[in-house]
């Protein structure tokens, strides 16, 4: 395939993976950029939705939002949640910010690898951050009662929890995560970020959110960007008892949330259904996805229960060599991990999307290989490689449709 002209140099500036939008001007008019990088909802907003966001876009721009606490209260009745536990921001990562700020006094635990503003944000403002490391031989699976211990040896005061856990895929259950936060009740506080449990299907009901807002000390995280397909908005939202999810919300700014993310709001109801749908198709597509990258010789596909897959590339590849290799060759994005704090550059997190844009991921990376490597992809059986003990995890199984963003 011929070169995408993008230069590669704009991959290598900063610590987080370069914006489609620079990526778009980079490569031209015309060329078509595929997005394997950011972790986003591909069949939500229907092709409908986008026209009624586009025929109201005039009056979406030029007037005020209705203040926060108005779109909150809209988001709680949509959701069926009690408007004093829920607390809306612009972004999960303001939520972030601010628990931060407000809530972490001297401490915090969290496992690795994970979402970096986990460990970034507290760090930035001189607080002890705990990581807990997760360890590739397991899969990068946590267990509940190792970290306990390792919270307790290390007296830390906050504990964060990632389910499902950004970039490996893991899933809790949800019982062992209920008993986790009965274990550290006595703790400042215990975060739970779910913003990409929407997309497990492993139970109906996933999420611990009616579960947090009777508690004393925790707190659940939702991303409405990455469910909804829209992370140009920038909305998300926390749960909590009315005192905690109260403080925070007196710290947002009375229109911090914008005018587009208050239509979207209002469209949710009418279209649940959709968005069903939607996870229906992606929870297709990671199965069948999955089985698409076992056929590259040499890779290791962890399972996963995100909209996302981490893989381990061949002891030979250069994750940085690939990511670069597939922008100027193929117009394909990616998310190299080595900048992850647990990770190296020998993996990488690949997003679920549709079979054709699969097929050209695949495609790519096996022309990486035989350009580079002299490898092809029928070398080796790929039922032979270090990815065959996670196949049954691409089984065919019946979905099984749930209230899923429901706190």
């Amino acid at each position: 395939m011929a070169r995408t002209g993008i230069d590669t140099a704009i991959l290598h500036k900063g610590a987080h993976s370069a914006s489609y939008f620079d990526l778009a001007r980079a490569a031209g008019e015309g060329a078509e950029i595929v997005d394997f990088c950011i972790p986003c909802n591909p069949y939500f907003p229907t092709p409908e939705m986008f026209d009624e966001l586009t025929r109201e876009l005039k009056s979406i721009l030029k007037y005020y939002p209705s203040d926060s606490a108005t779109i909150t209260k809209k988001l709680a009745a949509v959701l069926n949640l009690h408007p004093q536990t829920v607390a809306m921001a612009n972004g999960s990562t303001e939520l972030i910010t601010w628990i931060d700020h407000l809530l972490v006094k001297e401490s915090l635990a969290i496992p690795i690898p994970t979402f970096g503003r986990w460990t970034d944000q507290p760090l930035e403002t001189g607080k002890r951050v705990d990581m807990f490391p997760l360890q590739e031989r397991d899969g990068f699976r946590l267990d509940l009662e190792e970290y306990v211990e390792f919270i307790r040896e290390r007296r830390s005061r906050v504990a964060v929890v990632c389910n499902v856990n950004n970039p490996d895929g893991n899933y809790l259950p949800r019982r062992d995560v209920i008993r986790f936060m009965d274990q550290l009740s006595d703790l400042d506080l215990v975060v739970i970020d779910e913003s990409f449990i929407d997309f497990s299907d492993a139970e109906r009901y996933p999420s611990v959110g009616p579960d947090a807002v009777i508690r004393p000390n925790t707190v659940v995280l939702k991303s409405l960007g990455k469910n909804f397909g829209l992370h140009g908005i920038r909305f998300g939202y926390m749960l909590a008892n009315p005192a905690i999810a109260g403080k925070i919300a007196k710290m947002l700014p009375k229109w911090n949330l914008n005018s587009l993310a208050e239509k979207v709001v209002h469209m949710i109801e009418q279209h649940e259904m959709e968005y069903e749908e939607s996870l229906r198709l992606l929870s297709r597509d990671r199965r069948s996805m999955g089985r698409e990258l076992q056929r590259i010789p040499g890779l290791t596909v962890f399972p996963s229960q995100g909209n996302f897959f981490l893989v381990k590339l061949p002891t030979e590849w250069s994750g940085v060599a690939l990511r670069d290799f597939l922008v100027a060759n193929h117009g394909i994005m990616t998310r190299e991990c080595g900048n992850k704090l647990g990770m190296t550059s020998q993996f990488m997190r690949l997003v679920v999307r549709p079979a054709g844009d699969v097929d050209r991921l695949v495609d790519g990376m096996i022309d990486y290989s035989q350009r580079f490597h002299g490898r092809s992809v029928y070398d080796t059986d790929p039922l032979e490689s270090s990815s065959r003990r996670w196949t049954e995890q691409y089984e065919e199984k019946e979905y099984a449709p749930r209230r899923a963003a429901v706190g």
